[in-house]
Parts: structure tokens; sequence; C-alpha cells
């Protein structure tokens, strides 16, 4: 078993400790808040045997292993450093950082103190996107993409009332590429690779941040489109469309059903698998093998898909003038 802590105390870090439960790999050991009253509530909640209110104190924790961070996206950098640098190992969850300048520096920290720096990304560890990566050869020449992440947010109610949450402010990076967007974007990167030309169309809030956009992904023979949003809501499946036939994704995460659609015999085939409820669980497991196993070949793929995808959402923002406070 590996000694886990989490940062942060929202539905998005239950969900984590969860699925790490179910993966039977990992002991909760701590827990940290801000306040010591949140960190006791998770703490009772899931049977950690400590709670921090200091991050350096934590940091220092010998009972500590593995390190899972859900703060704000501005602090995930400052906070990975200084697990990186006490040799703990760093799950992020996405967006892992502000910028490539970020991720680089962390990964060296990391490479320097002999642990392992992850982005939580769920969607691509699961079986139907290894399935998805297996059958993709049977669409043929790919010629086109579309992948849509469109999900109204409640916080964008508090926007239109003239607040500024977290997720639609500079001051947290926040924005639609770098949240909702994410997920197709480690679709597209996991099964084409880098694109070799980057354009983004958004919807700029009075906050500073895209609400939503276009993200357009030029390929050799083909265009890989991206649309993401926080402030309307879309049914529209995911499509990849090949000579020889079609993909249909219900969603971009959780890939919960593949359908492929033969473009001359008109059949259709259903190559997806049940899934666990708790799909975190995926990334939980195979980042504990690798952890066990210290497969430093599949870290590589992993961390090279962190840095396609951040290199993508960092030209498109600089290319419209979105610019997180951490840069300024």
């Amino acid at each position: 078993m590996i000694n886990l802590a989490t940062v942060g105390t929202g539905w998005i870090t239950e969900s984590f400790i969860e699925a790490a439960k179910l993966s039977e790999k990992y002991k909760l050991t701590g827990v940290y808040s801000r306040t010591a009253e949140k960190a006791q509530k998770l703490a009772d909640t899931y049977g950690a045997e400590n709670i921090f209110t200091d991050i350096e104190e934590m940091a220092k924790s010998p009972e500590i292993e593995v390190v899972y961070i859900a703060s704000p996206n501005s602090v995930h950098f400052e906070q990975a450093l200084t697990f990186l640098k006490n040799k703990k190992h760093v799950i992020c969850e996405k967006p892992i950082f502000s910028n490539t300048a970020e991720l680089e520096e962390a990964y060296r920290t990391a490479d320097e103190n002999g642990v392992y720096l992850f982005e939580a990304i769920r969607n691509i560890h699961t079986p139907n996107f290894r399935i998805l990566k297996e059958k993709l050869p049977l669409a043929g020449k790919i010629r086109s993409t579309i992948l849509p992440y469109v999900q109204y947010s409640s916080r964008y109610d508090l926007v239109l009332q003239g607040e500024e949450p977290n997720i639609f402010s500079t001051k947290y990076s926040g924005g639609a590429l770098v949240d909702l967007g994410v997920y197709p974007l480690y679709v597209a990167a996991g099964l084409f690779g880098e694109p070799k030309k980057v354009t983004y169309h958004p919807v700029v809030l009075q906050t500073g941040v895209d609400g939503s956009g276009t993200l357009v992904l030029e390929y050799d023979e083909f265009i890989c489109t991206i649309l993401c949003s926080k402030i309307s809501h879309s049914v529209s499946p995911c499509e990849i469309h090949g000579e020889k036939g079609t993909f249909v994704l219900e969603n971009a995460a959780p890939i919960s059903e593949i359908k492929f659609y033969d473009s001359h015999t008109k059949e259709r085939e259903i190559f997806s698998v049940p899934q666990k409820d708790k799909d975190m669980v995926y990334e939980c497991i195979n980042i504990a093998e690798i952890l066990k196993t210290k497969n430093q070949i599949e870290y590589e793929k992993l961390k090279e898909l962190s840095k396609i995808v951040l290199r993508i959402t960092e030209e498109a923002r600089k290319q419209n003038n979105i610019i997180f406070a951490v840069e300024k």
C-alpha cells in the first residue's frame, strides 16, 4: 500500500480518495486544509490518521509517500514544488500548472529528488481509451475530428451577478480551455500527438478568462476541432472521421461508449466495455503501478502528454492575451 495524502477538501478530492480506496493500492494517511475544521471533517469521513494546516509541515512528514493536489490552479506549482523538494511523489489535478515554465521546473525538481510528478487526468487511463487507440486504424486515414466538452457551470451564475469565482478568474488561472478543454485535448494528444499549428477563438468574459472557445488543431492531413464551454451546454457527441469509418464517443470524459460506423457497409459496431462509475480508479491503479515498478517508459509517455497539452493551452491563451496573474 502507498501512503497517500491530499491537498484540498472539495468534491474532486473526495472522488479521488474514493477511487484510491477502490483501487486497493493506497492508504490515506493525511489530509490538508487551510482550516483544521475542514481537514478534520475529511479525515473523519475517510479514516485519515493525520490532519495538516501547514504545507511545509505536511511535506516533511515521513509517513507520506505521495500527495494528491486539488487546490486552486494558481497554487498548484508552489505546492507541488514544496512536496517534490521533500521527496514526495505528486499527483496534481488538471490543469497541472499555469504554464510550461512551471512544468519544466517541476519536472527538473522531481528528477533531482528521485520522485515522480503526474497530472491527474482520468480519461486517458481508462480501458475504453485504450480500446479506442487500439481500434483507431479501422477508420482509415483520419480526415476530421470534432471533440466537444460543453457544460454549463453553475458558477457562471455568480459571474453574471458580478462576482469572480476561481474557475472564472485570471487570479486563479481559470477559464474554459484549461478546465473542461483539457479532457478533449488529452484525447487528441493521446491519439494524434502534437499538432503543427494551434488556433484558438475564445469568448472572453469580463473577468478576463475564456468562458467558451473553439480550438483548432492542425495536423498534416486533417483538422481536429475542440469545443469547450462553461457558459453553455451541448449534447453533441465526439466524432473521429476517417475514410473507412467514423468513431463516435458519447463524451470525452468519461469515455463510456465507443461506436464505430463503417463507411462502406453502413454497419455499426460497439467497442466500449463497462467501466467503474468512479473512473478515477484507473489512473490510481496505473500511477501506483508506475511507482511500484519504477516504469520510466510509461512515466515519460505521460510527461510528454502533459507537455503537449500545456504547450497548446499556453499558446492558445497567448494568442488572445489571456494572461494569468502568476505570469504578470
